[in-house]
């Protein structure tokens, strides 16, 4: 979040957001952003990251360094990046549904096979 305003269409999104180039309000962001939270020592669940190549509200860079950091820490995670559809990540009806599988077999996964 430190740096989305460069990312795509981030500088639309200050109002809602916050602007990282003002101290006080970089602070704030800092504070709720989960990938400043990653630090190495601490275990977190598995998340599920999903993205979209094309998204241009949520630049797929977030999940990419999401999961690259969680790599870095040797930390597991599940990442799926649509190559075709844009925000939400659902191009068509197909994808869609692949999206809902994933998410619905994850959250299966996670809540009733532990």
């Amino acid at each position: 979040m430190l740096r989305y305003t460069k990312l795509g269409a981030g500088a639309y999104w200050i109002g809602e957001y916050g602007d990282p180039a003002i101290a006080e309000q970089r602070a704030w962001i800092e504070s709720y952003s989960p990938y400043q939270k990653l630090v190495a020592g601490k275990t977190y669940p598995v998340p599920l990251i999903l993205t979209s190549t094309k998204d241009d509200h949520v630049h797929p860079a977030h999940g990419r360094k999401a999961a690259a950091k969680l790599a870095a820490l040797g930390q597991p995670y599940l990442y799926y990046e649509n190559i075709d559809g844009g925000h939400s990540a659902a191009a068509n009806v197909t994808e869609h549904a692949r999206q809902l599988a994933l998410e619905y077999t994850y959250a299966w996964r996670r809540l009733c096979s532990e």
